[in-house]
């Protein structure tokens, strides 16, 4: 399948675990995602964006992840159509066992992942007793030698967790053995029974993976056949208690912790809105890593470009200067009331701020220009040209997007932050290589961001602002004449749907909120909500076409006449 900036595409932003497939146990999965991208195609998108897929830690964000290399089980499709080694017995035996709404509103983890954790096992033992010379034996083996190179320490590191009950620090539970040679030193000393059990936790660990990843190629070429462009995420972190940082400590900066300074959009609680947010992953030493010419980046790219056609790379603005703090997220508690100087005392100086520097001096600035065009210009080096797209959102540097540019780099392109002067920068005078898009999954639906404006506009003081806010939409969108103020109806949302399509960016993706009209958000930046990363769309995939049919008659030949 060809593809470049030279065709413009129309795409749909939409998270897997948010997707309600023709089978799917409370959480999307790879086959709902086929579902999902066979009812884009025919209704003219030529992009899925989702959001990460590497298996993520306890708090169940798709950021906080487990390891750069590892999928997530729970995307996992563990139907017996879609997982050879499962009985249909076996698997209606575990369902019973495991009671659950097979189609909530939003994602039940506590309940999903022991159940797919189940029938993840129930699998593994059905594989185990297969003859060894099988086809499906000899596959495992093959995967196993060829990721050999991260899938070892990733399979030992993961069966550590499962031993210790699932919690993921394991250092009070092993002292002394947070290596892998001293993880193998201590399983050598269990008994006989016991490190049998544990080496089977590994090879299961690692047949997950090789589930997990023949599924996920499979998606992709899914993808080729109906000419969709699969795009995926990389986060700019790991967790501090990922495969990665025990495997090889020295490639990060365990000292600090990484996140972004305090910005007008986000104000979750008093400590995002005060500090900034501490997202509590270790920064890397890139120094260490030029070493081996940044084999950890080299390799993690290669492997996520196996599944997918395009990698939008998580906050970019980090690979410039980042920004951290001294002390973890569990102790942001401490500080939310502090001064800089009362803050400084209890970490002995250091106070959150960017690292390597600041941009306060020219030099700063050069310095951090010509780090973020190292890094991305390696990146490029890996991925090849016009594979990346670069999330430039936050506090933007003024360097930062002259540098993607001149490396043909797509930055991102939200209307309502791009401005000239009284009115918002026309989507035709967008560049070609750019993401133009109204919302991510870590803002409201733009529905929600209308409705404040035309609350706003009951209100005497805000009144004029905010019609004038209103009227900066319409005339994006090509419909300055609209009579205002508007509330938020079907002729509103549709204006706003062709106005993105209508841009000159290569890439307008709606996100599957803004496309159905409705206010479902997925992620508050900053919030410890338990309702983050648990929204789902708003019915099943086969049924979309019936909700939304009168919505879905103009979707398409509005994206055929805006020329995606």
């Amino acid at each position: 399948m060809e593809y470049g900036p030279n065709r413009k595409v129309a795409g749909i932003l939409v998270p897997v675990f948010s997707l309600r497939g023709t089978e799917d146990l409370g959480i999307g999965d790879t086959a709902a995602l086929r579902e999902f991208v066979k009812w884009a195609a025919k209704h003219g998108f030529g992009a899925v964006q989702i959001l990460p897929v590497n298996e993520t830690g306890n708090d169940n964000s798709p950021y906080n992840v487990l390891s750069s290399m590892a999928l997530d089980p729970l995307t996992i499709a563990t139907s017996p159509s879609d997982l050879p080694d499962l009985e249909e017995a076996i698997y209606q035996q575990i369902l019973e066992e495991h009671p659950i709404d097979p189609n909530p509103d939003r994602v039940n983890y506590v309940l999903v992942k022991p159940l797919k954790q189940a029938l993840m096992e129930a699998a593994y033992r059905y594989f185990s007793a297969r003859p060894p010379q099988s086809a499906r034996r000899r596959a495992f083996l093959k995967f196993q030698r060829d990721q050999a190179f991260w899938l070892e320490d990733y399979a030992l590191h993961r069966a550590l967790i499962d031993w210790n009950h699932g919690v993921e620090d394991f250092s009070q539970w092993l002292p002394g053995q947070q290596t892998p040679a001293g993880a193998r030193d201590w399983i050598n000393e269990l008994s006989e029974d016991d490190r049998q059990a544990f080496q089977d936790r590994v090879r299961f660990r690692a047949y997950v993976q090789w589930v997990a990843r023949m599924q996920w190629e499979g998606v992709r070429k899914f993808c080729e056949k109906l000419e969709v462009l699969l795009i995926g995420d990389v986060p700019v972190g790991v967790s501090m208690h990922s495969t990665d940082v025990w495997q090889n400590p020295a490639v990060f900066d365990l000292t600090r912790s990484c996140g972004a300074p305090p910005e007008k959009v986000f104000k979750a609680d008093p400590f995002t809105e005060t500090w900034g947010q501490n997202w509590g992953f270790p920064l890397y030493d890139w120094k260490v890593m030029a070493e081996d010419n940044f084999a950890w980046w080299r390799q993690r790219l290669r492997s996520t470009l196996g599944i997918f056609h395009l990698l939008r790379v998580d906050h970019a603005l980090g690979f410039f200067r980042i920004y951290s703090f001294p002390w973890k997220p569990q102790d942001n508690g401490r500080f939310t009331l502090l001064t800089p100087e009362e803050a400084a005392t209890i970490t002995g100086g250091p106070l959150p701020g960017f690292v390597d520097f600041d941009d306060s001096s020219e030099e700063h600035r050069e310095h951090n220009r010509r780090h973020g065009e190292m890094v991305f210009q390696m990146f490029i080096e890996e991925t090849g040209p016009h594979k990346l797209l670069a999330e430039d959102l936050g506090e933007v540097a003024p360097y930062v997007r002259p540098s993607l540019a001149k490396l043909e780099v797509p930055g991102f392109k939200i209307p309502q932050w791009e401005r000239n002067w009284d009115r918002l920068l026309p989507g035709v005078e967008y560049p070609r290589l750019s993401l133009a898009t109204f919302a991510t999954h870590d803002h409201p639906p733009i529905r929600s961001f209308w409705e404040d404006l035309f609350a706003e506009t009951r209100d005497p003081e805000k009144q004029t602002a905010a019609i004038h806010s209103q009227w900066e939409f319409m005339d994006f969108c090509g419909q300055p004449e609209v009579s205002l103020p508007a509330a938020f109806t079907p002729e509103i949302h549709k204006i706003f749907l062709r106005g993105l399509f209508l841009s000159n960016s290569w890439l307008a993706v709606h996100m599957i909120s803004d496309l159905l009209g409705n206010t479902d958000r997925f992620n508050t930046p900053g919030s410890v909500d338990r309702g983050n990363w648990t929204q789902r769309i708003p019915c099943p995939i086969e049924d979309l076409d019936t909700n939304y049919a009168e919505l879905l008659r103009f979707v398409k030949p509005a994206i055929r006449e805006s020329g995606r």
